[in-house]
């Protein structure tokens, strides 16, 4: 059976609804008023329902127009994708390929992974879209990257494990946690001001670690951490390769803790969508396993 309403018509009744009325949804569209009027009163005709209720001078969706709606979303999204598909096939490589990074995993590895990528596609631009905890998220479920290296898979995506990140917990040399003359307890922590990475997500749905000092200072870099910790400002657990340098020149020690202070957290490698994926996407992700992966 043919379709009775076309993608055009779904796009219009769409519109209306994101811009609350008929003359903002035309210039959204690029199209006129009496246009999108048309295509919507053709879609309500050909379905026999009304989509659209008027209160006051905004156009309402009614509730079966909501029903229609999230149905409505669901497949302009499968047929931009489909069509994205179709363009793929003919396109040798991606002209770009965006990444968003979790910053645990620092910047320097990123970037040694690039060096080896440009070998192989110097011409492909890359995006890389630094991030913490839900902000990984976030640029997977707004399509903003076509790959993230990432502390969670979330529902709905293709990803694999990685690799493990070890945090351990420093401060600085002069700093009193390290004076106690004794191992450190978590009840000595709560004293004492913590850094704390903010999670970059809109919503910040997450939250990592031990996070129950009295004081804290937060931030939204662990860049910016590691130097409040040089400063003795504070402490904070912190992946192992952000500190080995300064903890091989003694600018940084390990808190003496009195139970084991690593945490560990694995990192998996999403795809927004795999079959999407081009020859430029899909070898960046050989470079990232061959470099981050564990053997």
């Amino acid at each position: 059976m043919d379709p009775k309403v076309s993608l055009d018509q779904w796009r219009a009744f769409l519109a209306v609804i994101d811009a609350g009325g008929y003359a903002k949804a035309a210039e959204a569209l690029s199209k006129s008023q009496s246009a999108v009027s048309y295509a919507v009163s053709q879609l309500e005709s050909a379905l026999g329902v009304a989509v659209f209720q008027l209160q006051g001078r905004r156009a309402v969706p009614t509730e079966a127009g909501e029903v229609l709606a999230r149905r409505a979303r669901h497949l302009l999204r499968e047929a931009e994708s489909l069509e994205t598909t179709a363009v793929r096939c003919h396109e040798r490589v991606e002209a770009l390929v965006s990444l968003a990074g979790d910053m645990i995993v620092p910047p320097d590895i990123i970037l040694s992974c690039l060096e080896r990528f440009y070998d192989t596609f110097p011409d492909t631009r890359v995006e890389i879209f630094e991030s913490a905890m839900s902000g990984t998220e976030d640029a997977l479920l707004q399509r903003r990257v076509e790959l993230a290296i990432a502390g969670r898979v979330p529902p709905g995506f293709s990803g694999e494990y990685l690799t493990t990140v070890v945090f351990r917990g420093v401060t600085s040399p002069d700093h009193p946690l390290q004076h106690l003359d004794r191992p450190v307890g978590y009840d000595d922590l709560r004293h004492y001001r913590q850094s704390i990475v903010m999670d970059s997500g809109v919503h910040r749905r997450y939250s990592e670690g031990w996070q129950e000092a009295e004081q804290r200072l937060t931030v939204s870099h662990i860049q910016t951490s590691l130097q409040a910790i040089r400063r003795g400002l504070s402490y904070a657990w912190l992946p192992e390769a952000y500190l080995k340098a300064d903890l091989d020149a003694g600018t940084l020690k390990l808190i003496p803790m009195q139970t084991e202070s690593a945490r560990v957290h694995a990192i998996y490698l999403v795809y927004t969508d795999r079959e999407l994926a081009g020859p430029a996407t899909r070898h960046l992700v050989e470079v990232l396993k061959a470099q981050l992966g564990d053997s």
